[in-house]
């Protein structure tokens, strides 16, 4: 039997990787008066409904969508947030 999952997914570029529309984000917070603000990494947030046997299965599955189209394995990285059941 399988149960409806909903999955978010951050993905994000990795440390190291020119990331210009962070940059620019963190260029414009400085300049409207937020100094200390660091380093900004702008990303996505994915949400994927999908049907699973458990929600260990659901997470193992959203990464193997992850790693095979949601994120570039070579300049992205990719966090499962979260896992529920709806």
């Amino acid at each position: 039997m399988t149960a409806s999952f909903r999955i978010e997914i951050r993905v994000v570029p990795r440390r190291g990787i020119l990331d210009p529309q962070g940059k620019a984000v963190a260029d414009a917070l400085h300049s409207l008066g937020f100094p200390e603000v660091g380093d900004v990494r702008v990303g996505r947030h994915v949400v994927v409904e999908t049907r699973a046997a458990d929600a260990a299965e659901a997470g193992r599955r959203a990464a193997e969508m992850c790693e095979k189209l949601l994120a570039n394995p070579v300049t992205e990285d990719f966090e499962i947030e979260q896992v529920v059941p709806v």
